[in-house]
């Protein structure tokens, strides 16, 4: 539970504008908050954080956890390519 600094119930749209913000003092491009998600789980895996922790991290329940994971992890085409690579040397 999240409160004003004083203990008073947030407005529903306090994180929205606290993002956006957010977003426009760092100078980077506008997006959901609800991308954050998107990003911090494909950061995870990027970083090799093993799926199961992924899991615990993000909240996703045991039995969802693949397709949510199928949805909200990116995998980059730099990572893509470097795939390829790997497997044409091996070739």
């Amino acid at each position: 539970m999240f409160t004003k600094l004083l203990g008073g119930p947030l407005s529903p749209n306090t994180d929205y504008h606290d993002w956006k913000r957010l977003l426009e003092d760092a100078g980077v491009h506008d997006a959901r908050l609800h991308d954050a998600r998107h990003m911090a789980a494909t950061v995870l895996m990027l970083l090799g954080v093993p799926d199961r922790v992924i899991d615990q991290i993000m909240g996703w329940e045991p039995g969802t956890s693949a397709s949510m994971r199928a949805r909200y992890l990116h995998v980059p085409d730099a990572m893509l390519k470097d795939v390829a690579r790997k497997i044409a040397d091996v070739l």
